[in-house]
């Protein structure tokens, strides 16, 4: 969706007078904008961010000059988080007090046709109360607001002409159905209530990435090259999906830029494992107490970390890999619990043990981590070729294999997460078998 309205950049033609209401744009303001694109690789999207850098500058100064009571809130403007200002080609998610703005950018004083991103009409996650048209003159280092149309105008409009998106997906509509006395945007903003302008409510739509998550396998992939959009690849029913999941949308930005430290295939499903499947509560292990979850795939909490004198059957080997960790150098506080499974990978009877704590980082004050150690329930040595992978949101974070030489009898490995962040355990053999434990979390809630 590299659209800069469709009209990237045009020229100004010479009969074209700069309208007196044209907001002059600043040296600093210029720089502002060259930095914030200077960040993206792909030439045609850094061009459509510099320039919604500028519409965004254009845009505060026209309101701190009108308005200066009203406050811009960029918090979680796409235009300053990178994956999304690429996929988007609109300023969306701006607030100005209550309300919700998304800034159309276009080139010339004489555009008739303006494109709307079908993400900010379609997807309530962008639709915005107010889209407001910005004309950008880059060569004349100044821009102009040259007007708006409120989120129910748009749809009112849409019903009545019965509007189609194109195949790029985007809207294409008349510049006239913009009002273009801007100044009524500032009376609306000031006086108006959010709730007159009724938005969509967001859909729930994990469910539906379950269900097309076989598709987004094989067809992620082909968006390797930078220059391919979304639309090029995706349905737009696939695509909405994947504009809602940022995560989806850092894995493509990671494979385009060739970061993916493993194969992209393993990545990819385990990404999409984390995003659709219901996780283990590992916190509540510091209660003594299993979840539903773990309860339903046969967890088993260990004793505290102090021995005890009561210590029977699997259990008894768990202090002693614990006092042989901590030998190496490890460190693990008296108040970590642990819990372990038992599983089969093609008959191969397995025990994964893991350990998890709440790390007090007066810095970072909501972390954890989870240890894990994977070993044989029967006490012998490990398969050959047996691998333990570990993957987050945003990509493997590690993975083990055996020493054939040493016969391993345990691979252990430890990561740490803030408390938003899940972990994804995999156990597989070379030859593509492999079995996926449930994600684990952490949350102090019971």
């Amino acid at each position: 969706m590299t659209n800069l309205s469709q009209n990237t950049p045009q020229m100004r033609l010479d009969f074209e007078s700069l309208p007196t209401a044209a907001i002059t744009l600043s040296a600093a303001q210029i720089t502002q904008a060259v930095e914030l694109s200077s960040k993206i690789k792909n030439s045609s999207q850094q061009w459509q961010i510099y320039i919604h850098a500028l519409a965004l500058c254009a845009f505060e100064e026209w309101l701190a000059e009108r308005a200066n009571s009203l406050t811009i809130n960029r918090e979680r403007c796409t235009t300053f988080q990178p994956v999304l200002a690429k996929a988007i080609a609109a300023v969306a998610n701006l607030y100005v007090g209550k309300f919700k703005v998304c800034l159309i950018s276009t080139g010339s004083l004489t555009d008739d046709q303006i494109y709307l991103p079908q993400a900010v009409v379609d997807l309530p996650e962008y639709i915005p109360h107010f889209y407001v048209w910005v004309e950008v003159l880059e060569e004349e280092d100044a821009a102009l607001i040259s007007g708006f149309l409120s989120y129910q105008q748009l749809r009112e409009y849409q019903k009545k002409v019965n509007l189609q998106s194109t195949e790029d997906w985007n809207y294409q509509i008349p510049a006239s159905w913009f009002e273009n006395n801007a100044d009524r945007l500032l009376l609306y903003l000031r006086c108006l209530e959010p709730e007159t302008i009724a938005l969509p409510s967001k859909n729930e739509n994990t469910q539906i990435l379950s269900t097309i998550q076989n598709d987004l396998l094989a067809l992620l992939p082909q968006l390797q090259s930078p220059g391919t959009e979304l639309w090029q690849v995706l349905t737009w029913e696939q695509g909405k999906v994947v504009l809602t999941h940022p995560e989806l949308l850092n894995w493509i930005d990671n494979l385009q830029q060739q970061t993916h430290t493993s194969l992209v295939s393993d990545s990819l499903k385990d990404l999409l494992k984390l995003l659709t499947e219901p996780a283990l509560n590992v916190g509540r292990w510091l209660w003594d107490e299993l979840d539903e979850l773990a309860e339903e795939f046969s967890w088993r909490l260990l004793p505290s970390l102090t021995p005890t004198a009561a210590m029977r059957s699997a259990t008894e080997e768990f202090p002693a890999i614990i006092n042989e960790l901590q030998q190496r150098g490890l460190e693990i506080p008296p108040i970590a619990r642990g819990a372990y499974q038992d599983f089969l990978l093609t008959a191969i009877p397995l025990r994964l043990y893991a350990v998890t704590w709440h790390l007090l980082a007066e810095s970072e004050p909501n972390l954890w981590t989870l240890l894990l150690i994977l070993g044989t329930a029967s006490h012998t040595a490990l398969p050959a070729h047996l691998k333990l992978r570990v993957s987050d949101q945003t990509g493997v974070l590690v993975e083990r294999g055996i020493n054939p030489q040493q016969g391993d009898s345990y691979l252990f490995t430890r990561v740490v997460g803030n408390w938003d962040e899940k972990f994804l355990v995999s156990v597989t053999l070379t030859d593509g078998v492999e079995v996926n434990l449930p994600p684990f979390t952490f949350s102090f809630r019971r």
